[in-house]
Order: C-alpha cells, then structure tokens, then sequence
C-alpha cells in the first residue's frame, strides 16, 4: 500500500482541501469587503477636471474630514473671533474619541495652534473634535456649520456629521468635492497651508509626525494634503504637487493599503503634469457662496423631512410691549468661557421672559431682576397665530434671495479667551513652515461700551424706500468693532443693545422642540434681516412662542416684510 493510499494519505488530502476551501473564501470575502474606489484630477491654477472615475459617488472621506474643520477654523482665526493662542478646553466628548489620538483628557486646556498641528498631522480625532466643540458648541452645531459650508464651497454632495472623520450615518464626501475643498485650502488660507507639508511638529503635548511623509518624500513637487483611513473608506488621500508652475490637486478614495493608495496617486499626478497645460493663467476659486448654501440646504432638509409644501398668509402686525427705563447701571463684565458654560442652565432659568431677559441672553450676563435697565412687563403676545411644524417649514421651503448688500451669518458662540503669553520661536529649520509665524493678529474685537452706544441708533423716523434700503439702514445700526480690548476678550456676536428691542413673532407651537427648529430654518433662510437676531423660544398659553430679539424697528419691520411675503406669519414685537 503507497502513502497516498493509506489512511493518513487520505486524511492529509481531506485535510489540504478543506484549507484550500477556506483560504478561497477568505480571500474572497476579503475582496467583496473592499472599499469602493473613486479618483478625480483637476488642475489646480484653474479648477478644470482633468479625469475622472467615479468622482461624485457618496463614499466614506475618514479624516479627509479635517481639512473642513480646518478650514472653518482658519475662518475663525482670519475673523478674528479666535486666534492661534487662544486656549481650548477639551470637551468629553472630544476626550472620548478613539485612536488616532493626540491624549487629550476631559477639562484640559491647550493652545489652538497645537490641535491645529496635531489634527493637520498626525490626523488626531480628539484634537479635530476639541477644535469643532470649541467652535461649534458641540458636535451637533459644528457638523452643521461643515455641511453648509461645505455646500458654500461648492461640495454638493458632501455631508458632515462630526469633525474628525470617523464613520457615522450620513457622514459622506466625494472625491470632487474633497478635491474642490483642497484648492480652497491652497487659494483662500496660503498663510496656513504650509501646515501640510510639515513632515514632524511639536503638538504641545509630544512631537508628531505626518502621516503623509512618505507620499511627501517619496513624490518630486508635492506638499500636502491629507490622508485617511477607517475600515468602510480604504485608504484615502487628497494630495497636490506643484511642477514647472503647474499645480495639481487630486483624491484617492478607497485604496487598499498606504503603499497601493501612493502608487495610485503618483501614476494620477504623472499623468495629470503630462496632459496639463503650460502657461495658464490662475483663475482663484470664488470666495464661499453662503446665500445659495442657506437655501440649498433647507430645501433639502425639507424633502429630507417629507414635509408639503405650501404655507399659510398672514398679515403683519405690530404688538407694543410696556418697557420702561428705571436705571443705567454700569455694565457688569462678560463671565469667562468656562463659567458660561457651566452656569448656562442656572442663567436660562433665571432670565424673564421679556426683552431684558433676551438682552441677558445674548450677552452672556445674567443680572438681578433689580439690576436690569428695563421693567419689562412679561404680557402675553395677542393673537399669536397657532402653526403647525408642517405648516411653518413649508411655508419657508420657497427662500428669497437675499439682496447683494447684505452681510453673511455672522458666528453665534459668545466665547472670553484669556490672553497668554506668545510661544517661544521655533527653531529656524522650521520657521518657513510654521502657521502664519504662528502669530495671527485678531482682525476684529469690541469696542468700548460707550462707543459702541454712541454708535448704535435706532432708526425709528426713517423712510421706508425698498427692502435694500431698509437693510442697509438696519445694517448700518451694527458697526463693525474697531479695536481689540486690553482684557483679550473676544465676541463672536455684537451686543444687541443699543436701540435694538424690537423683536419678531413667527407664532405658536406645540413643543419647544418644534419652535426652535422653525427659528433655526427660518434664520438660515432669511439670514439678511435674522443673521444677527437672537432665537428665543418663550412658554405662553399652552404653547411655545417663537420670537426672534435683539432687532431695531427697522429690521423688525423689514423682517416682517419679508417674511410675510414668504407666507409666513408675522408679529413685530415693539417697546
């Protein structure tokens, strides 16, 4: 008897086709379980596609994610809202975010510039989440501000769900839009773009390296951009290389290792410099459309809702509230970052109903009842017209545009930054790639409270031409500030003092819930005369009034105007 006949003979070849079986359909599974793959080339100097597969499929970014957060970021810190030295506290849920990780804990505080560096670099979730709660207020508000000004950029086919990239339900780019989002980084923030190319930096914490060094190493002319890796995506990568005066920005999505994600992206950009033409001028991508975004978007929420559309008319009106001044009292100092938002529930609770209450609010401070400039008698608002959630959003699913002098949303978080000293140079070796020499002046701050009185009149005599007209002089009641103070303290959103007690009534709901969602929407969709309007959502008669405050007469009037026109019921509320 041979050993193949035998039964050991037998059992070792039961045995080989049982592991040939099993590794067979490992691999395969393994191949079925491959992300989708998706590349899309554009030169650079102009925005032109060069080629394309598969550019404008939804499919998972990972932690291409964060060069959105960043460039919200760099807009607050060009904004002046925020600045590379202004120091962060860490939220839990940022502390809470899995690998990769920088080892932020809940409370600390650090530096903008080293979550920037480490978010940039060594593609830190925690680090991009401190940034997006810090400048959001949580995760929620920050993921909405990256899909509108995604949309605003011209990503139409990208939504956001958190600021790290970490995979969630809706959370999905294409490679178009990840590679229209890098030549925004490149033409809108040249200052901070360097970051990218950075093959190792100092995050505060530790020195971090870059996880693209080796495409940056191994790739003659390229200096950044981002890549990124979950399980779903593959292995991603948004680059641009510069040659000759030719610069080209391109994404991978979906490669299977680093080392197949490079190689693909080193053929692409081969064969974008040799079909790319010579000489071209640079035509710069158009600054973000915000307007079209606004409406974009709430259009879309409203199918997203399955809600009708339509709306109810309704007259105009203007109901007068007794409001009379009993004192003028110095005004009392804004708390810090911190302790707003550990006494925001104790702060609600005690607010009035009224205006003062409202003013309170927006300013951050929450005086005696004693202490207020205003007895605000907390009456009823008459004949507030009952809506329902259906009826109001489909009644603001038709947005008009918004006239060309109007101003953008202005950023609605009031934050006090406390000032620390400047960080030590870095060694010169590194000085041409630091962030803007790592010292970025505030572009804009508070004016004293008794310029800024002076500056703000209400006009309550002005002619009533045009709704431009109208808006411009409504405007024209918030002057931009003029100089930083010596307290370093930085206010994201203008006093709403100064003659501005006039609000507006959109009716009546049944929830809370319901209210502020309405306000939401119709803020974003009538932003010119809203923008800068504070939401507040007041218990009366069994219901919940929504009420935008904080207006002049005249942008209470234009805003009624306009919304009426909209089909959306209306009250002005007046002193």
């Amino acid at each position: 008897m041979t050993m193949a006949d035998s039964p050991l003979g037998h059992f070792l070849r039961t045995l080989a086709f049982f592991v040939s079986v099993s590794l067979g359909a490992v691999l395969i599974g393994g191949h079925a379980c491959a992300a989708p793959e998706a590349y899309y080339m554009m030169d650079a100097r102009t925005g032109e596609t060069l080629f394309e597969d598969n550019a404008e499929t939804p499919l998972h970014p990972a932690s291409l994610t964060k060069m959105l957060t960043l460039y919200i970021a760099f807009q607050e810190i060009e904004q002046g809202n925020i600045s590379l030295d202004s120091m962060i506290t860490v939220s839990k849920n940022a502390a809470a975010q899995p690998p990769s990780r920088l080892g932020l804990k809940a409370g600390q505080k650090i530096q903008l510039r080293y979550l920037i560096r480490a978010a940039a670099i060594k593609s830190a979730n925690d680090a991009a989440q401190a940034i997006g709660d810090a400048i959001g207020g949580n995760q929620a508000n920050f993921s909405e501000r990256m899909t509108r000004t995604a949309r605003a950029l011209g990503m139409r086919n990208s939504t956001f769900k958190n600021a790290s990239g970490l995979t969630a339900k809706g959370h999905l780019s294409t490679a178009k839009d990840m590679s229209i989002l890098g030549r925004h980084l490149f033409y809108d923030f040249p200052k901070y773009y360097n970051i990218f190319s950075r093959r190792q930096t100092d995050a505060g914490l530790t020195d971090v390296a870059n996880t693209n060094r080796k495409f940056l190493d191994a790739y003659k002319g390229a200096d950044g951009i981002k890549t990124g890796y979950t399980q779903p995506a593959g292995f991603n990568l948004t680059a641009s290389a510069e040659r000759g005066g030719v610069r080209l920005i391109a994404t991978v999505f979906g490669g299977a290792s680093t080392v197949d994600r490079n190689a693909k992206m080193a053929k692409m950009l081969d064969r974008g410099f040799a079909k790319a033409k010579p000489n071209v001028g640079e035509q710069p991508p158009p600054p973000p459309q915000f307007d079209n975004a606004d409406n974009e978007l709430l259009a879309n929420a409203m199918i997203e809702d399955g809600l009708p559309q339509g709306g109810l008319g309704s007259a105009a009106k203007t109901v007068r509230q007794v409001v009379t001044l009993t004192s003028s009292p110095r005004p009392i100092p804004r708390p810090n970052f911190s302790e707003l938002a550990n006494d925001a529930q104790e702060q609600v609770a005690e607010m009035a109903d009224g205006i003062a209450g409202a003013l309170a609010e927006a300013t951050g401070i929450a005086a005696p009842s004693a202490d207020l400039p205003f007895a605000v008698a907390a009456t009823e608002v008459p004949n507030a017209p009952i809506v329902t959630v259906q009826e109001a959003e489909a009644a603001t699913l038709r947005p008009l545009l918004r006239p060309q002098t109007a101003p953008d949303l202005a950023p609605t978080a009031i934050a006090s930054i406390e000032p620390i000293p400047a960080a030590p140079a870095e060694p010169a070796a590194q000085s041409s790639g630091t962030l803007a020499s790592d010292t970025v002046q505030l572009a804009a701050a508070v004016p004293a409270p008794a310029a800024q009185n002076a500056a703000i009149q209400p006009l309550r005599q002005a002619p009533i031409y045009d709704d431009q007209t109208m808006l411009a002089k409504a405007n024209a009641t918030q002057p931009l500030p003029a100089e930083l103070p010596a307290t370093g303290e930085v206010v994201t959103r203008l006093s709403t003092s100064g003659g501005a007690h006039w609000g507006v009534n959109i009716g009546r709901f049944s929830s809370s819930d319901s209210a502020e969602r309405i306000l939401l929407k119709t803020q974003l969709v009538e932003s010119a005369t809203l923008g800068l309007s504070l939401r507040k959502v007041t218990q009366k008669g069994g219901g919940y009034d929504a009420n935008f405050l904080g207006l002049t007469e005249v942008a209470a009037a234009l805003a009624c105007r306009r919304l009426t026109a909209r089909a959306i019921p209306c009250i002005t509320l007046g002193p």
